[in-house]
């Protein structure tokens, strides 16, 4: 039996195992967006009190992908974890790294039972590590939350398979379908409920990115500015071809405190450059586009930041950079809040060239989740 048909065997389900496996992945999004570039996983370690199963222990990846979740639960339980079950959200790693396996860990800790959500894909687990539990002779469950796992972890999940981030487009769109006024001035289209919900999504993410356009038009902060929550704003990414951001925006401004990468095309001018990286940015060049528009080729740019680890990329840009991830079937979620108010015929399309469901109602995409924020309606679209 191979080891992918082998970390397929799953075992009866236990009455309390998807109530537990929920609270699990709830608390490994906790550090999600600070622990690249690894996944942020959540584990619950439980022992029965003879009534019902007891909460002994919990871990969650730590920021900057080390310690993992496993051994900062096993290292709470103590030798209470002896014959405990665990619940780990995500399959626990069997090759040995900075670390030891967290499945040696399991075993050596003497761990009775192990309640997983989704195999890893890394080939250097993907099953590997469920089969030295069961190896071990220790009952190890399958599948249990795999469904919102696959949601959580979806941003290591692309950069194992595809080399690049997770890329989640967010769009605000008034009534009538547009995104800018007349001359592609910005327009405040979400209320504050919605710009809430914004930063939440800047402090899940590895990295928030904008196109230079945005930045000439808006001088944004990009930043996390909810109340105790400004230490988790993301790495700052803009797509820059030909270099044109001014050296005095706030990103730049700011590039020494914060990170800021600007991915240029290979013929941008060196100079500026190089005033760039004075000012503490990293600037990273890719080929351009083969059109006669000679962009920057955001598939390349995406592969760069895949290789800088970053595993959950924002995307928070206007009307052309979203209409070039979806000609390169590059969205793998998207956010698109919805206002009431319009802003007329002359006004900025939401997707240039494109109508507004080539996102809405794109065969790749399905429609995850829906509700209101605040006046606004909100809809979660996540690829098939």
């Amino acid at each position: 039996m191979n080891a992918l048909h082998y970390a397929n065997v799953v075992a009866p389900v236990g009455n309390d195992d998807a109530r537990i496996m929920d609270a699990a992945l709830q608390f490994g999004r906790s550090h999600m967006g600070m622990a690249a570039p690894n996944p942020s996983v959540g584990t619950i370690i439980v022992k029965s009190n003879g009534v019902e199963p007891v909460v002994i222990a919990r871990g969650v990846t730590a920021l900057g992908g080390r310690p993992h979740a496993e051994t900062e639960a096993l290292k709470m339980a103590g030798e209470a974890a002896r014959g405990a079950t665990a619940y780990v959200t995500l399959e626990p790693c069997a090759h040995h790294s900075k670390t030891p396996p967290c499945s040696s860990a399991l075993i050596a800790a003497q761990i009775g039972r192990v309640v997983i959500a989704i195999e890893d894909p890394n080939p250097l687990v993907s099953g590997n590590g469920i089969r030295m539990l069961r190896d071990a002779g220790i009952e190890t469950i399958v599948g249990i939350g795999a469904a919102q796992a696959r949601i959580d972890h979806a941003g290591h999940f692309r950069r194992v398979r595809d080399g690049r981030p997770h890329i989640l487009l967010k769009i605000a769109v008034s009534a009538d379908g547009k995104t800018g006024l007349a001359g592609r001035k910005p327009a405040r289209i979400s209320g504050p409920v919605s710009m809430a919900e914004a930063h939440i999504l800047r402090a899940t993410s590895d990295a928030v990115m904008v196109g230079s356009g945005t930045v000439l038009a808006d001088n944004p902060k990009l930043d996390c500015r909810l109340p105790g929550m400004e230490n988790r704003s993301p790495i700052r990414v803009v797509l820059d071809g030909s270099l044109k951001i001014p050296l005095d925006c706030h990103l730049v401004q700011t590039a020494k405190a914060r990170k800021l990468i600007v991915i240029a095309s290979e013929n941008a001018p060196a100079e500026k450059q190089k005033a760039l990286e004075d000012a503490g940015a990293e600037v990273i060049r890719v080929p351009c586009t083969r059109d006669r528009h000679r962009k920057p080729a955001i598939d390349d740019a995406m592969q760069e930041l895949g290789n800088r680890g970053i595993t959950r990329l924002l995307v928070e840009g206007g009307p052309v950079l979203s209409a070039s991830l979806l000609q390169y079937d590059l969205v793998d979620e998207a956010v698109v809040v919805c206002a009431k108010v319009e802003l007329g015929e002359d006004a900025i399309d939401a997707i240039e060239g494109m109508p507004l469901d080539a996102l809405t109602a794109s065969p790749k995409l399905k429609i995850i989740e829906e509700r209101m924020l605040g006046e606004d309606r909100m809809v979660r679209l996540f690829r098939k």
